[in-house]
């Protein structure tokens, strides 16, 4: 109502001086045309021409002090442009859903879709499971699904899929006393192929990488057993089965180590990995989340990369298989209903490869 006031007025105050000096007063509205168009023009040089309200507003108004034979060589649109501008007007005069009252869950606050888009940005192989877990530990409950949807009204595609473990019976039954256990390599910057031996505790997701060296012979592979069995503490009581490829590199030494312990060894199919599939996958996400954007220098840069990548999977890491908590935690953070006025941490691991967030206390 108001808009199509001010515009009824603007009509009559500029036709005004059409009445007294109806030749000037076309080239005086040519000449504003002109000028508005330049201004629009030097606001949006980057990029294609977009007319806002403003400016379909004056240049309909200008358009009944100029003739219509000259339209096409004043006006930098053509009188369809302008009727389908005075159609979508009256569309939205008359349009209420807009106007009509929320039902459902509440919107997500402005202050927590910025936090969102933060962490997605400052971490780009981050998908919104991972940003979701990001948020409990921060203290903000929200969907998965939710998340999502807000990466994808901003036009953020999703992270490559992950996928979960295959083998899930004898997992699922028996994870609370499963240790796993398997190689990987890794590449330095002149080519050479490091090997480092990683172990995972299926119950708490405790990640133990306990070497990193260039010949894995069985002798080493046997001191890293004995430094895992040290390292464990008191945790050796939840343990019952070490479970591994059929790689040589082990030995039966090796086994010694953990049967010493009481726990039985329990060996994979050939050419199965996915009968190792928790251990397999957590090596996916040291490559994808370190390795692949890290230049490893040699042996000692390498353990120094896997140490602090071992600390922040262990200290901070969510995951969803225990709800969103790392590893050492045992219980939930206290929820944030209050954004404003909290100070957001950034701490930045091995460069800002990897970010982990706190409020400030």
């Amino acid at each position: 109502m108001i808009v199509s006031l001010l515009y009824k007025v603007a009509r009559k105050l500029l036709s005004v001086p059409g009445v007294l000096l109806s030749r000037d007063s076309t080239k005086a509205a040519e000449l504003l045309v002109l000028r508005h168009e330049n201004a629009v023009l030097r606001r949006q040089i980057a990029g294609p021409v977009r007319y806002e309200p403003a400016d379909r507003f004056w240049l309909a108004a200008l358009s009944k002090l100029i003739p219509r034979r000259r339209w096409r060589e004043i006006f930098p649109v053509t009188p369809g442009t302008l009727l389908a501008w005075h159609h979508r007007f009256i569309a939205a005069k008359w349009d209420y859903s807009a106007r009509r009252t929320r039902t459902g869950r509440p919107p997500t606050r402005a202050a927590l879709k910025k936090l969102i888009l933060q962490l997605v940005r400052e971490t780009t192989q981050w998908g919104h499971r991972r940003i979701q877990g990001e948020l409990a530990r921060l203290g903000h409950p929200i969907a998965a699904s939710t998340v999502w949807e807000i990466l994808h009204a901003a036009g953020i595609g999703p992270a490559p899929r992950r996928t979960g473990p295959t083998w899930r019976e004898f997992l699922t039954n028996q994870a609370q006393g499963i240790i796993a256990a398997d190689f990987f390599h890794l590449d330095t910057a002149v080519g050479r192929r490091l090997y480092a031996l990683a172990f995972l505790e299926h119950r708490t997701r405790r990640l133990h990488i306990t070497g990193v060296t260039a010949h894995p012979t069985r002798e080493w592979a046997v001191q890293q057993a004995r430094n895992l069995a040290a390292d464990l503490g008191t945790r050796k009581e939840f343990l019952r089965f070490l479970l591994r490829d059929r790689d040589g590199k082990y030995g039966l030494s090796f086994d010694a180590v953990f049967e010493a312990e009481e726990m039985e060894i329990l060996l994979s199919a050939p050419r199965a990995p996915g009968m190792n599939a928790h251990c397999e996958r957590v090596i996916g996400s040291i490559r994808r989340e370190v390795l692949d954007h890290v230049l490893i220098m040699n042996e000692a840069h390498a353990r120094q990369v896997l140490a602090a990548y071992e600390r922040h999977h262990n200290e901070h890491r969510p995951h969803r298989a225990r709800n969103q908590l790392p590893p050492g935690a045992d219980q939930q953070p206290i929820a944030v209903h209050a954004l404003e006025g909290r100070r957001l941490l950034r701490t930045r691991v091995l460069g800002s490869v990897i970010n982990e967030y706190r409020y400030a206390a």
